[in-house]
């Protein structure tokens, strides 16, 4: 028998006016662990208590993601058990998905020898995906700026300055992609477009110098974030909460309902504070957590 565990970082992606282009990898994780082992039929295993919400059968995504690899390289997969261990929320927009389909792409690159690069792996990845936003900083690990230029991508590496310090609330209801999206514009002006725009490349100034005033208003954005925001309760009032505790700003995570705080060291801990409370005063049960870069991306743990 021959078995890896997987270690994949969470994500959060858009970060204001940076819209399925930037995502940043975040220190919670998912681990999976993948076990090949004779002619044994599939067997997929959750921990805890997310065992209803994940799929044991063939069509699980960290399942589909492996065989994707066998079938770019045109070989027969191996039989084999995937225990999960989630330490990413689902459908919470932290990437949750991302970490199943890099973990399956990863597990099935190594099992196979290795035959594809990084780059096939994270093109692989986006097209599963359909978006680069969450699966790219997902296997590199950072932030990660993703431009499609024709049918190629180019990845740059954003700077993030170490006094920038995410601050994650995670309430206890969900919110799904399709829902999220369902409630964007088909267009946009062009007055919205000049001002994503201008406050994207603010906010890639602002991540790497980590200049306050330049945060403060580099956050804003107007594709995405005023349609979701409905949809998301408290959200104006754990906003307030969080600018009130010392955050330079706050955001949607991916497509929400997880709220965003980028903070100063010295004050994460009352934006933190803050926002849990806030939450709290509209009825919800929220875990806030404070979390820094992930640098690394995806990694075997251990190998047997």
């Amino acid at each position: 028998m021959s078995s890896i565990t997987v270690v994949i970082p969470a994500t959060t992606a858009n970060i204001g006016p940076g819209f399925d282009c930037l995502g940043a990898a975040l220190t919670i994780y998912n681990r999976f662990t993948f076990r090949v082992d004779g002619d044994k039929p599939l067997e997929i295993s959750v921990l805890g208590n997310s065992t209803q919400k994940v799929s044991t059968a063939s069509d699980n995504l960290i399942y589909r993601s492996f065989l994707r690899v066998y079938e770019t390289i045109g070989q027969t997969p191996p039989p084999l058990s995937i225990s999960i261990d989630p330490g990413v929320p689902l459908s919470r927009g932290l990437g949750s998905s991302a970490t199943a389909i890099v973990g399956g792409l990863v597990a099935a690159n190594h099992f196979a020898g290795y035959p594809l690069g990084i780059h096939a792996l994270r093109d692989l990845a986006i097209s599963i995906e359909g978006h680069p936003d969450n699966v790219v900083p997902a296997l590199l690990g950072n932030c990660q700026l993703s431009v499609s230029n024709g049918a190629k991508w180019e990845i740059c590496q954003v700077p993030w300055n170490d006094r920038i310090i995410p601050v994650v609330a995670i309430p206890d209801f969900e919110l799904s992609t399709e829902e999220a999206r369902a409630v964007l514009p088909n267009q946009i002006s062009r007055q919205d477009a000049i001002f994503n725009v201008a406050h994207l490349g603010l906010l890639l100034r602002g991540l790497e110098t980590g200049e306050a005033q330049w945060l403060r208003i580099a956050l804003a954005d107007r594709i995405h974030q005023p349609y979701r925001q409905s949809l998301i309760k408290g959200y104006k009032e754990v906003e307030s909460a969080a600018l009130a505790g010392g955050a330079y700003g706050m955001v949607i995570s991916g497509a929400g309902p997880t709220l965003l705080a980028l903070s100063h060291p010295n004050h994460a801990q009352g934006v933190a504070e803050s926002m849990q409370s806030a939450w709290n005063d509209q009825g919800v049960t929220a875990t806030v957590r404070i979390t820094s870069l992930d640098t690394q991306g995806a990694r075997i743990l251990t190998c047997n």
